[in-house]
This record gives structure tokens, C-alpha cells and sequence, in this order.
């Protein structure tokens, strides 16, 4: 009998950093000489995070078109897809930002259904700082409805454990300010600091991640119609971008000041960013710059440091927007960096649209 794969998911908003954390996680898990795959998860097609971590070496299938709870038989299939070569030992798991009930739709049926395939694995969930202080801090410029913090909310509530990521951009006053609230709030559930992006406190995540579920049964109470007009709040919308020029330019220059256009004006339309992140890429290069919510700044989280004639943009962006909008703003962002860099950009295939109301395969009526 095969020993069965260990299935992990880490949770978390929109720009909580999921996908830097996976890859960091899975490559803690590779050194130890474990069979790593992933599987990303987006409401639509042509998700950066899914070529950035294959441009990382990573094994990767993807279930696009909904979250994991209304892509249930997907998300087995793909697991029975990246097997096909080489069975995994670990399966890493990436749902959709704006997704929670996790546990009652997707971890619960999966034990139900295959637990002599699957060993399940505690629901990790990231807590970005900047949406994480508005909300359980209280603080002013909120920025999101109440119903869609609903959804952040619902995503801790449900977390086997809690990971404050980033906390290299905190103060040590900011991160145990978190911290304190998170106990408060959900006194039951363990949280900790972490930075994916340096490794600081990263044993503490894969302490977390090696252990067992919290509670077998965590299926929390869950208002379906507010999450549904909560995820609804958010524009959707991922991109193409393709770039030429006579001269060679800088892969990340570009790849950079689209999205500093697009935040500009987004923060001009009084529009709250949950995420907006572009992927800059040629054959074997690639740049990524994002923004993760209002008043941050854009960055440059991969550089390429490459000088190319032509390159393919990915834009994904999650915003308190319309998706019209978000189209307008990607074309005006084209105009400003061809305009300013020299560069001639077109925009391609591009789908906008409001997420629609979630039905689960498994798990609520």
C-alpha cells in the first residue's frame, strides 16, 4: 500500500504573501529530499503565481476557473496529474485570496472521501499586516466593506495556525501589536511572526505546517451570503501585456512601472488594492512587481536584472473596483510606460469580472 501524500494548505488574503511562502516551504521540504508538487488555485486563467513558481523549478498544476470548494474533483485530479510521474510526498496546496470555509469544503471532504490517498495537514493561514492592522487594529482608511472583511476574518477564524508574514517591514512594536490582537480575537489558535521573504522565524511555519490538525471537525458557521457580496466588492481581473522595442530595455524597469501606473491610479479613483502583481517575462527570464494593498508602496519582489528586445506582461489584479475600470487603467498604464520608457506595449487577452457566488461541491448545503 502507498504511503499517502501529506496535503497542506496555506490560507490567507489577498497579498499575504502565499506564494513566496509556498516556495520557500517547499524548498525546506525538497532539501530534506521530499517529492514537493503544488497546486495553485485563481478564478481565472494566466495566474503569475503559477509561472513564477514554475520558473523556480517547482512542480506545479493549476485549477483555474474558481476557488478550491466549487473546483473539489479538479483539485483531485490535478494531485492525480502531477502523480502521473513521480507520486509527491507533499502536496502543497494555494486556494484563491478571497476564499475561506476551507475546512468544511475542501479538508473535511477529502478526508472523507480519500483518507487512505491523503494525510491532511493543519490549515495554515498568513495574515498580511496591511489589511491586518486596518481591520483588527481599527485603524482609519479601512478601506474594504465590512463584508469583505467578513471574508479576512473567516479565513483566521478557521486557521489551524496563524503566521503574521512580513514582519520585516514591522516594527517590533507593530508585529506583537498583531500578535496581541490575534489573541484576543482567537485565543485558541497559535500565531507567530514570520518572514517568508528572509526566513526569519520560518521554523516556527514549518513547525506549524508538521503538525496535526488543531480540531477534526472546525467547521465554523458561515453566512454564504455576505461572503458571496463580499468577494463580489472585488474587481478581478488578469492580463496580457506584450512589449517590443528596437533597443533592448530593462525588463524590470517595465515590468515595475506598470504597476506603479496602475497604483497611481487606482489611489486616484479611491480604489483599495487587495493585490495587483505583474509578472515581466522572456524565454528564461522573469521580473515580478506588486503592490499588496492601499498605501503601499509598489516593489520589485523578483528582479531579473536582464536587457531584452521583447518580453510578455502578465497583469493580475484583485481590487475594490469595477472590472471596466481595471481594464481602462491597464491600457492608460500601457500609454504611461510606452510614453515615458520608449517601449511599445500592447495589451491582449484580458478577463474582467466580479467573482460569482460560491457553490461548493462538498460540505454546506
Amino acid at each position: 500500500m502507498l504511503k499517502p501524500i501529506r496535503f497542506l494548505m496555506i490560507g490567507g488574503f489577498l497579498g499575504a504573501g502565499k506564494t513566496t511562502t509556498i516556495a520557500r516551504l517547499a524548498s525546506h521540504y525538497v532539501s530534506e529530499g521530499q517529492n514537493v508538487a503544488i497546486v495553485t488555485n485563481d478564478q481565472a486563467y494566466d495566474l503569475v503565481d503559477t509561472h513564477t513558481l514554475r520558473a523556480g523549478g517547482f512542480h506545479v498544476g493549476e485549477v483555474p476557473g474558481a476557488c478550491f470548494c466549487c473546483k473539489f474533483d479538479d483539485l483531485v485530479g490535478t494531485i492525480g496529474d502531477l502523480s502521473e510521474q513521480s507520486v509527491p510526498d507533499i502536496v502543497i496546496a494555494e486556494p484563491v485570496g478571497s476564499c475561506t470555509d476551507l475546512v468544511a469544503t475542501v479538508i473535511e471532504p477529502m478526508q472523507q472521501l480519500f483518507g487512505d490517498r491523503f494525510e491532511l495537514g493543519p490549515l495554515v493561514v498568513l495574515l498580511k499586516p496591511e489589511h491586518g492592522r486596518k481591520i483588527l487594529c481599527s485603524t482609519s482608511g479601512r478601506g474594504f466593506s465590512p463584508k469583505a472583511e467578513y471574508i479576512f476574518l473567516k479565513q483566521l477564524e478557521e486557521a489551524d495556525a496563524i503566521a503574521v508574514n512580513k514582519i520585516d517591514k514591522l516594527t517590533p512594536e507593530r508585529q506583537q501589536e498583531l500578535l496581541d490582537r490575534l489573541a484576543d480575537r482567537f485565543p485558541d489558535t497559535s500565531a507567530f511572526g514570520v518572514s517568508a521573504r528572509d526566513g526569519d522565524g520560518f521554523e516556527k511555519l514549518i513547525d506549524a505546517s508538521s503538525g496535526s490538525r488543531k480540531n477534526q471537525s472546525n467547521a465554523m458557521p458561515m453566512d454564504y451570503g455576505t461572503y458571496a457580496e463580499g468577494e463580489a466588492e472585488l474587481g478581478w481581473l488578469n492580463g496580457q501585456i506584450a512589449a517590443t522595442a528596437d533597443e533592448k530595455f530593462s525588463l524590470d524597469d517595465v515590468t515595475l512601472a506598470i504597476v506603479s501606473s496602475m497604483e497611481k491610479r487606482l489611489t486616484t479613483e479611491n480604489c483599495e488594492v487587495a493585490h495587483l502583481k505583474v509578472l515581466g517575462q522572456t524565454l528564461n527570464d522573469a521580473a515580478v512587481a506588486n503592490v499588496v494593498g492601499g498605501g503601499s508602496q509598489p516593489e520589485l519582489s523578483l528582479a531579473s536584472e536582464i536587457k531584452t528586445l521583447n518580453a510578455e506582461l502578465l497583469v493580475n489584479a484583485r481590487v475594490a473596483a469595477d472590472p471596466e475600470l481595471l481594464e481602462s487603467i491597464v491600457h492608460a498604464a500601457a500609454a504611461d510606460v510606452q510614453e515615458s520608457l520608449g517601449v511599445s506595449l500592447k495589451v491582449g487577452n484580458i478577463q474582467r469580472f466580479r467573482p460569482a457566488p460560491p457553490q461548493p461541491t462538498h460540505g454546506r448545503e
